[in-house]
């Protein structure tokens, strides 16, 4: 069974959720694709086993068949070809790698090389494997990683994805094989707003779902009153406590408490018997 785990925003949870979460299943696979910020590794400590290199398309372009058609250039939607001064210019940072460029080139100046954007980090911690993606910095898009993340995912046992924040084209690709979806979301105006992304999100997939209330304050229904109006299930409400924010802000994780672990193991129960 896959879970994904969703925010509208960064800071909301998400990954004190996913961590927690894989802790109280004490087995399985969990997946970091916030490949721009990963930070379940904090938690989980993992022992690294494994670290591979993720390489994407990019081309290259031979001037002495160049004829300058341009071609290429009004192709490419990123704006990662340029002609100037009788020079095709490429820009890698903006380049997709959707290959297309080479494709439409009928002189055959354009060719295709490889070249590294972030790499994927295999780890062990305790009984729970544990992937990472990690995005180098001046990147335009991890969704490369993310892809290299969730290839060759074990059909059998638990996986956790800890998904980037938002509801941009990563998140879509950190979902779309899924079986449930776990919305976190603050209790505020701002965190019912967040929330209605990463809803509609999921909805437009079709994916189970149902959200986790994360630093709850009493007398703040407005997320209760949103998800009453849209009948999302509300999976669980973790309270606004300061011993919570003490063990966050020392890597820790809170399952290893008895009160917090029997949170997150019926939370696990309730999923399971609903997929």
């Amino acid at each position: 069974m896959r879970i994904s785990v969703l925010s509208g925003k960064g800071g909301t949870g998400k990954t004190f959720i996913s961590v927690n979460l894989a802790y109280a299943a004490n087995d399985g696979l969990y997946i970091d694709c916030d490949v721009e910020e990963p930070n379940g590794r904090i938690f989980l400590k993992p022992e690294l086993q494994l670290v591979e290199k993720v390489k994407v398309m990019l081309p290259t372009v031979d001037m002495d068949k160049c004829s300058g058609c341009k071609t290429c250039v009004h192709f490419c939607k990123y704006n990662a070809l340029a002609y100037v001064k009788n020079k095709l210019l490429i820009f890698p940072e903006l380049c997709h790698a959707c290959g297309g460029c080479v494709m439409l080139c009928s002189n055959g100046a354009l060719a295709e090389t490889r070249r590294a954007i972030g790499i994927v980090e295999y780890g062990q911690s305790g009984k729970i494997k544990t992937r990472t993606g990690v995005l180098n910095t001046g990147e335009a898009t991890g969704i490369p990683v993310i892809k290299h993340l969730l290839t060759d995912i074990p059909n059998e046992g638990l996986v956790v994805i800890d998904c980037p924040p938002g509801s941009s084209c990563a998140v879509m690709e950190s979902i779309k094989d899924s079986d449930y979806c776990i919305l976190v979301a603050e209790p505020t105006l701002f965190g019912v707003h967040n929330l209605s992304m990463v809803y509609k999100l999921v909805k437009l997939f079709d994916k189970p779902h149902g959200v986790i209330i994360n630093k709850a304050i009493e007398g703040e229904t407005v997320v209760e009153d949103y998800c009453r109006e849209n009948e999302i299930p509300i999976l669980m409400t973790i309270p606004y406590e300061l011993e919570i924010g003490l063990l966050n802000s020392q890597g820790m994780l809170v399952g290893q408490k008895d009160k917090y672990f029997s949170i997150f193991n019926k939370v696990l129960q309730k999923i399971k018997k609903e997929v």
